[in-house]
């Protein structure tokens, strides 16, 4: 599995302008290693469901794969 600030590098690589809604936890994405990792009071699988809840705008080829890698980790 890939850490989660290099998926977070390449969502803001492809999604141009991200959902208001989507920017905190991308950011917060961003700083992060692992979905067992904290992010302030908030864990990490709660962050990318966060992320993927407010997502639901970003489309395309890459917006798939990422978001499908992204509910593989939560499992």
């Amino acid at each position: 599995m890939r850490e989660l600030h290099v998926i977070g590098k390449e969502i803001r690589a492809d999604w141009g302008k991200p959902y208001f809604g989507a920017s905190p936890y991308l950011k917060a994405m961003s700083t992060m290693s692992d979905i067992k990792e904290a992010y302030g009071y908030d864990t990490g699988d709660s962050i990318v469901r966060y992320f993927l809840a407010n997502a639901t705008t970003w489309r395309g080829e890459t917006a798939r794969r990422i978001k499908k890698e992204l509910n593989d980790m939560l499992r």
